[in-house]
């Protein structure tokens, strides 16, 4: 007998807790750093940091995609938010998996799109 799974008991309250906070989920005007992407499912990130004396103060972003991408974007400032810029190239797709610990496994993908999508904005804030 297969077993099915309980969305609201078996995800972790860590998972639920990003997946449901919105926040964060507003656009930044006039952001340090600015990146936008749209992944193969379809899902498109925007992300949006402050930053002050090298060290980001603030992650804010806008989505167009599922619960789980949603997750993923509010781990993501969760994980970067006081960290120095030249750490926050270090942040990884595990780092969010592992933050969130039952992201579903077909939907790794929206960890990899957060993530990219990050990369994006740090680069335009390198470049301005």
């Amino acid at each position: 007998m297969e077993e099915t799974f309980d969305f609201w008991n078996d995800h972790s309250r860590t998972f639920l807790t990003m997946a449901y906070q919105w926040d964060r989920r507003i656009p930044m005007e006039n952001p340090d750093g600015y990146g936008l992407k749209t992944g193969d499912c379809g899902d498109t990130v925007t992300i949006f940091l402050a930053v002050k004396n090298s060290i980001i103060s603030q992650v804010t972003f806008e989505i167009q995609g599922c619960i789980n991408t949603n997750a993923c974007c509010n781990a993501l400032a969760v994980l970067v938010e006081g960290t120095n810029i030249e750490q926050s190239w270090e942040i990884s797709t595990h780092d969010i998996i592992e933050m969130l610990e039952t992201l579903p496994l077909d939907h790794h993908h929206c960890a990899e799109l957060t993530v990219g999508t990050f990369y994006l904005a740090l680069a335009d804030l390198r470049d301005r």
